[in-house]
């Protein structure tokens, strides 16, 4: 995936493309509204990335309590910004280090 708008335009079809991340299919997933997927594709992994994809699941779940405790492990803390624009900074991040 070389942009942002490739991605977005991903999520348009049935499945995801072969070539995603670990971390990029949680997001489609996401997008797709199968947050169970999205999250199995974070739970377990041990890196911050991972966690912060978690972080991100659980405060769209709204179990803020849980969200917290992941965006701690990511070093982070849970953003003052809409989900859509958390989903996309994190999407936009990913594809800026696959470059």
């Amino acid at each position: 995936m070389k942009t942002y708008e490739e991605f977005l335009d991903t999520i348009k079809q049935s499945t995801p493309p072969k070539e995603l991340s670990t971390h990029l299919l949680a997001l489609w997933y996401d997008a797709n509204n199968d947050w169970d997927k999205a999250h199995k594709y974070v739970d377990g992994p041990t890196d911050p990335t991972s966690h912060w994809i978690h972080a991100y699941l659980h405060r769209k779940e709204g179990d803020m309590a849980n969200a917290d405790y992941w965006y701690k492990r990511a070093d982070k803390v849970r953003p003052d910004i809409s989900l859509d624009e958390e989903w996309a900074l994190i999407a936009k991040k990913l594809i800026s280090l696959t470059r």
